[in-house]
């Protein structure tokens, strides 16, 4: 896809929402708005998730444009890569509640790229964007200009990740080694799963005492440990040498060819996930948040990666093991991410016990938002589909956006059910308008 390129500046000034009173539904804050809405009642106002998690986030650059342009920062001033995998800005505090954010994240305090998120330190995007980067981010350029990632930041192993000259995202470097299926162990894919660390649970258990007592906002979590099959992760690219199906193709081909082999890694990974839940539940206590469980994408531009059949016999029955765990040990709100059609897939989905839907990719074939409201909007909570990040928001006029903006509102708010949000992440290269368009179109019909 064409980068879209920044069309000069706004030629309006974004207001910033006033201060309103509460009305219809009472005196909500912004974690009453998100679980009234999780329980399908229509709250005074759609809940609003920028930045909540890595799925909901906006890369770097367009974080700090953002923010230039609403004259939050002095020129120059840096903003942190929170996931450099994505290469996701962090939406500070002042921004949450400038643009009336209901919802915060629980930072992962490890990289997929394996160092940690702590060591802030001045780095430069390809574009010019003055960012800060974990100290873990030891990058070195190659030849011909992209930039090598390396796990751990060890550059005595070989590089999992590229950077490509000029461009904006990180891409996997498979390291996968020579198969020979008579060797082939499911355990050599299990190493990814193991035991959280207690340094872990206690950063974690930190973090979501300090977001539930800073402020009222709903609490967003994501722990990866139960996105089975997850495409982005099947790579590994957090270990220095990763063994057993690790190239993207090869693993897709195993799903069928060698079916038992990634049950086997699903039914350790299953087990490792519901004792790492247990744990941090214990840690938590009470507190109500929304966790994402998968991010394992099943569909296409134009429909289901894998036939229902196919998920059922191979994913459905870990999805419907967590899913019982989480609603009968905690008060979780479970949350599955899956790019793409997956109309069809739906149906298994609310069987399987999830309560929440993203990103709700309306551009792609079958994904109707009316049609998907009408079906499915009693059975689950719809978090996304506020904005095309596909087409409309990059290559689309501020009209176009609005209008976008306001008809989703219209259709999937309805009745509850709706958190408002991008299709997936807000991309790089947005023009600057444009985002101001959306802020403005939330602010303005939620």
């Amino acid at each position: 896809m064409p980068r879209p390129e920044a069309r000069g500046t706004p030629s309006a000034v974004f207001e910033l929402p006033e201060p309103r009173a509460e009305t219809g539904g009472g005196n909500l804050n912004p974690r009453e708005r998100v679980l009234q809405a999780l329980d399908h009642r229509e709250p005074e106002r759609v809940p609003f998730d920028l930045g909540g998690s890595v799925l909901t986030g906006m890369h770097v650059s367009s974080v700090y444009r953002l923010r230039q342009a609403l004259q939050m920062d002095p020129p120059g001033r840096p903003v942190k890569v929170i996931d450099p995998y994505m290469m996701l800005g962090e939406i500070e505090r002042d921004l949450v509640d400038a643009l009336e954010i209901d919802v915060v994240p629980v930072p992962a305090p490890v990289t997929l790229f394996g160092y940690r998120n702590e060591g802030w330190k001045p780095w430069t995007l390809f574009d010019g964007t003055p960012v800060l980067v974990p100290e873990g981010f030891n990058t070195v350029p190659d030849p011909n200009g992209d930039i090598l990632m390396y796990p751990e930041g060890d550059r005595n192993v070989l590089p999992s990740g590229r950077l490509p000259k000029g461009g904006f995202y990180f891409d996997d470097l498979i390291r996968q080694p020579p198969l020979d299926d008579a060797s082939l162990d499911p355990a050599d894919n299990m190493e990814d799963f193991a035991p959280i660390p207690e340094k872990d649970v206690g950063y974690y258990a930190a973090e979501v005492k300090r977001r539930h007592s800073e402020g009222s906002h709903a609490i967003f979590a994501g722990f990866c440990y139960t996105s089975f099959g997850d495409i982005a992760l099947v790579p590994a690219p957090w270990l220095k040498n990763p063994r057993g199906i690790r190239d993207l193709e090869e693993w897709y081909v195993s799903t069928l060819t060698r079916e038992g082999y990634v049950r086997r890694v699903f039914e350790r990974q299953c087990e490792v996930a519901l004792e790492n839940f247990e744990k941090l539940s214990s840690a938590f206590g009470a507190v109500p948040l929304v966790v994402a469980i998968t991010g394992t994408d099943f569909g296409a531009q134009t429909g289901p990666l894998i036939s229902p059949d196919t998920y059922r016999k191979l994913y459905k029955p870990f999805h419907i093991a967590v899913n019982l765990w989480v609603h009968r040990q905690t008060r979780w709100k479970t949350f599955i991410h899956s790019c793409g059609s997956v109309a069809e897939l739906i149906p298994d989905f609310i069987d399987a016990g999830f309560d929440i839907l993203n990103p709700v990719q309306f551009s792609a074939a079958g994904m109707d938002p009316k049609e998907l409201k009408e079906r499915f909007g009693d059975q689950v909570v719809f978090w996304g589909g506020g904005v095309d990040t596909q087409h409309t928001l990059p290559f689309g006029k501020p009209d176009d956006i609005r209008r976008q903006v306001q008809e989703r509102i219209r259709v999937l708010g309805k009745g509850g059910g709706f958190v408002f949000a991008a299709v997936h992440n807000i991309q790089a290269g947005v023009p600057t308008e444009n985002l101001l368009a959306l802020f403005e179109s939330v602010g303005k019909f939620r």
